[in-house]
């Protein structure tokens, strides 16, 4: 890693704000953007007048649905932002973020501390390696307490918490912090001006103390240089504490816990210093590596490599948002879009500002931009030199899990809708369109209800058409439940010229997950060449069980045995045998069909828990937890998703308005009976 004081790099920030709906993430990006000078009235989420939240259907619901960029300074550096969403509906759109994010602010509500979505989002950092610093959130909230939200970051996401704030009184009369670090107290009025510097306060004094040794311990546990100073003088100066805690937040030992009130601008000074001083720079984070395993440092001299994680499809043309990881992408240039295996032309480059631009001449690794003129990147795509191509890993796309039907009021209207459909899954990549072969029917499918409906509604405002929707059909799949052993398949065709032989002995038994091909057949009976033929042609067989048509998972095949034939035997004959000698064997077997299944956290009055659980109960669900917290209950179930259609209306009925509830994919499970599948 390269450590240049005078390094552009070292200045640039790319950061996003991961959190559980409703905790705070789009007002503590409002106030990030007031901060910092950037805008010069605080957006409010309630009001429809957020920077980030652009989207009309955003302001509508009052949720954030699109990942959005924005760009400020602090303190001489640079912010590129990301404002995730929330719903697990979108959970997609966090994922492409994240897959170029160098950090992150992770949003903690203080009252529920870590929810269900606060715990996905975590784990989706986790698998990227980004570092994060935490912000609880609301405590001017009844009920809000700091401790008890660190103690569920420690329970339930499992990182050692480096508390680095005392907050100044509670709910109502909470006025500020003391930084632990320099041991002073911040405090702001009530009209939410910049923060005051001061002493900390006499009653407060012994507490900090406390806590400023406790925080000394825990670094000084995880870190060897803060060991040995802190061994070497029984405390540890403020820079070599920073220094240390940087150093844990980049390694993941440790995350820093900040704390305020977005809502009423408190906190958010000290949010943006801890950014700078303990989340990495694009110097600080491994160079980019290719899928075959080239390496890109970031450096702007270097070859260029880019990677596409959203596209916006507009009518008046194509908006491309790219992360540059390695060297620079000028106006005007040509590069190379390794995925489509075409050059294609940099007609303008934009610094982002949600969906307000300003024009470049260039971007430079390190920098996150959205490219005008690109005619096929999708998301996931590499853009590099054409004189070095570069393949990069592209983010996970999720497997849709929620279908419905879509057609137009008019026949005339057919085409239009095929281009706005076509539109919309080369903006998602997580919405896959296709039609039934069956019925013909036009099949959009996405994570769940609201993402479809999110979806569709676009399509009636951005293109004017009449949609009727079918009811949403969860997608299914089928398993063994009990194998077969020694089945015989024999291919055989002749009609002339040559012909076709093969002849497979397959044993099919059930797996925990996912799909297993193995050979034990010995003695050259089925030569290598051909056994991978016959593994393609099983492979073929799951795309539709016995049950229902729905693919197949959790197998595991053995080819145990098998004859050739001298002239008619090739690699086609192989793969077909596979291919029908599977299908054979699953309508032997006992298949089990499975539907996905979520995890469901309602969280309702006290009085109304009796009428939620009778109403989870009729829809199969299976209570796993109840807790109390601040006056209402907090039921966790897991429920079939086909049972969660229209939920969210029959819970507002059950509970006046005052119930909500959230969903979490946690895979498949057996469903009771096969007709539950068509």
């Amino acid at each position: 890693m390269r450590t240049h004081t005078f390094d552009p790099l070292a200045v640039v920030r790319n950061l996003g704000i991961l959190a559980h709906v409703d905790a705070g993430k789009t007002t503590v990006t409002e106030r990030i953007l007031f901060a910092t000078g950037t805008t010069h009235k605080r957006g409010e989420v309630h009001d429809g007048t957020t920077v980030t939240d652009f989207d009309p259907q955003e302001r509508d619901r009052g949720i954030t649905i699109f990942a959005a960029a924005v760009s400020c300074a602090w303190d001489g550096h640079r912010l590129n932002l990301i404002d995730t969403p929330g719903h697990v509906d979108f959970a997609d759109e966090v994922e492409r973020s994240l897959r170029v994010l160098d950090g992150a602010v992770a949003v903690f509500d203080a009252v529920a501390g870590v929810e269900p979505q606060s715990e996905s989002v975590w784990r989706q950092a986790d698998r990227h390696g980004v570092p994060r610093v935490a912000f609880v959130n609301k405590l001017d909230r009844a009920g809000a307490d700091l401790d008890t939200a660190v103690e569920s970051i420690r329970r339930r996401l499992h990182p050692a918490p480096l508390v680095v704030q005392l907050p100044i009184g509670s709910e109502d009369g909470f006025t500020g912090v003391v930084d632990l670090v320099r041991m002073r107290a911040l405090t702001w009025s009530d009209s939410g001006e910049a923060a005051q510097d001061g002493p900390v306060p006499a009653a407060l004094r012994e507490e900090a103390l406390e806590r400023r040794r406790l925080l000394e311990e825990a670094v000084a546990e995880r870190h060897p240089a803060a060991l040995e100073e802190f061994c070497d003088r029984e405390t540890l100066s403020a820079d070599t504490l920073t220094a240390a805690l940087r150093d844990l937040t980049h390694s993941g030992d440790g995350v820093v816990v900040l704390c305020g009130s977005a809502y009423r601008n408190r906190g958010i000074e000290p949010l943006l210093d801890a950014v700078v001083a303990y989340l990495p720079s694009p110097l600080d984070v491994p160079a980019v590596r290719g899928v075959n395993g080239e390496e890109r440092a970031g450096d702007p001299a270097a070859p260029l490599a880019a990677l596409v994680f959203k596209v916006n499809a507009t009518a008046t043309g194509r908006l491309t948002y790219v992360r540059v990881y390695s060297g620079t992408i000028e106006k005007g240039a040509t590069v190379w879009d390794a995925g489509a295996r075409r050059t294609e032309r940099v007609g303008r480059i934009l610094r982002v500002q949600a969906d307000r631009h300003a024009p470049l001449e260039r971007a430079v690794a390190g920098d996150i931009v959205a490219v005008v003129g690109l005619k096929s990147a999708r998301a996931g795509s590499t853009l590099c030199a054409p004189d070095a191509p570069l393949v990069l890993e592209p983010p996970g796309v999720a497997e849709p899990v929620v279908s419905v039907a879509v057609e137009t009021g008019r026949s005339v209207d057919t085409d239009r809708l095929a281009s706005a459909l076509a539109r919309l899954a080369e903006e998602d990549p997580s919405l896959v369109v296709r039609t039934d072969a069956e019925t013909g029917q036009t099949l959009l499918s996405g994570m769940g209800e609201l993402h479809l409906e999110v979806a569709l509604e676009k399509v009636r405002r951005e293109h004017g058409l009449v949609l009727n929707v079918g009811r949403p059909r969860v997608s299914y799949r089928e398993t063994v439940g009990r194998g077969v052993s020694g089945l015989v398949h024999r291919h055989v065709k002749q009609d002339g010229g040559a012909g076709q032989f093969a002849h497979v002995v397959l044993d099919v038994e059930p797996l925990e997950a996912g799909f297993e091909f193995r050979s034990t057949v010995v003695g050259g009976r089925v030569p290598q060449e051909y056994v991978r033929a016959v593994e393609a042609g099983c492979r073929d067989a799951l795309a539709e069980g016995p049950l229902g048509g729905h693919p197949v998972t959790g197998l595991r095949v053995t080819l145990t045995d098998g004859s050739t034939h001298v002239k008619d035997s090739s690699d086609t004959a192989f793969r077909t045998a596979g291919r029908f000698g599977l299908r054979e064997a699953l309508r032997a077997c006992a298949m089990v069909l499975l539907e996905p299944v979520v995890e469901v956290t309602v969280t309702v009055p006290e009085d109304a828990v009796g009428a939620v659980l009778g109403d989870l109960a009729a829809r199969r669900g299976r209570v796993s937890g109840s807790a109390t917290r601040g006056g209402s209950a907090v039921v966790t179930a897991t429920v079939p998703l086909a049972e969660l259609f229209g939920y969210a209306t029959r819970l507002r009925s059950r509970t006046q308005g005052r119930g909500t509830f959230t969903a979490r994919p946690t895979g498949y499970a057996p469903a009771p009976a096969v007709t539950s599948a068509r």
